[in-house]
């Protein structure tokens, strides 16, 4: 099964959900990052972001997500 990192974005911020093995979502630590120029930090996430958003697509009608 593949991890996930889900991310959350609002503009020039985002909040980054950083799993740890052995601990559920809720309990594991949570990056608040900012735009800033001269930084690659939050652009390697939104990078990330972008690529699955541009690969993903609707699921049939009556299909459910596995």
């Amino acid at each position: 099964m593949p991890a996930t990192c889900p991310i959350y974005r609002f503009d020039d911020e985002m909040l980054v959900n950083m799993h740890v093995y052995g601990f559920p979502a809720p309990h594991a630590p949570v990056m608040h990052l900012r735009r800033l120029n001269g930084g690659d930090l939050f652009g390697t996430y939104a990078d990330s972001f972008d690529r699955v958003l541009s690969a993903s697509y609707p699921l049939p009608r009556g299909k459910v997500a596995a």
